[in-house]
């Protein structure tokens, strides 16, 4: 006899009070006062990463109920994508409006893992916003897109601190999705959907209709 399914409950959670209350609603920047917007979101089982559109990176520890605040030097630009990875060590990238990309490789107070708060830049490729990003699930490799349909490849050596990036795709049309694995990279643009094959660099588009 076949098992009756059990019904679906729906949950209905509130606002996370806590996580807002830790991020300003307004700064102070010479005589103004600018207004702070929520840009970007990413999560996992250790951190909430939320992207501001002052260019603060706010991350809130779920272990120790701690925010720590990351920004960029220079321009305060808008955030625009945030990507959490966790492997041996914590990751986090960050994108921004104007094409910055960055990785924070964080703190952890566990023996043998990273002590002291580093962070890589992919110099110079992007020129505009960044609206993608997707990480190898051993933190090695970066691959960013952006509106403008470029994708780029960004290789990590933690240990040595090192972060060679290169362009090794343009679309004609906007990034809107990256996921990788497998050396396959699962590209959506505004246009199509296609699989870039990292070792071959050989595409095969998925489907055969232009999006509309």
């Amino acid at each position: 006899m076949a098992s009756v399914a059990s019904p679906i409950i729906f949950k209905e959670f509130c606002p996370l009070y806590y996580l807002l209350n830790a991020i300003p609603t307004k700064v102070q920047k010479g005589f103004r006062s600018i207004v702070v917007y929520l840009t970007a979101l990413d999560t996992n089982g250790d951190y909430i990463a939320v992207g501001s559109s002052i260019g603060m990176l706010y991350l809130y520890c779920r272990h120790l109920n701690q925010m720590k605040k990351y920004n960029f030097e220079g321009k305060c630009e808008s955030i625009t994508f945030v990507k959490l990875l966790s492997c041996f060590d914590d990751l986090v990238a960050v994108g921004t409006a104007s094409g910055r990309v960055a990785v924070f490789q964080l703190v952890s107070s566990l023996p043998g893992r990273n002590k002291q708060l580093r962070r890589f830049d992919v110099a110079g490729i992007h020129k505009s916003s960044i609206t993608a990003l997707a990480w190898s699930p051993n933190g090695m490799k970066l691959f960013s897109g952006d509106d403008k349909g470029k994708i780029v490849y960004s290789a990590l050596d933690l240990d040595q601190g090192i972060c060679n990036s290169s362009l090794v795709l343009e679309e004609p049309s906007s990034i809107v999705q990256l996921d990788y694995n497998q050396k396959v990279l699962l590209v959506s643009t505004l246009q199509r959907t296609l699989l870039f094959y990292t070792e071959e660099k050989s595409v095969k588009q998925v489907g055969t209709q232009p999006r509309k």
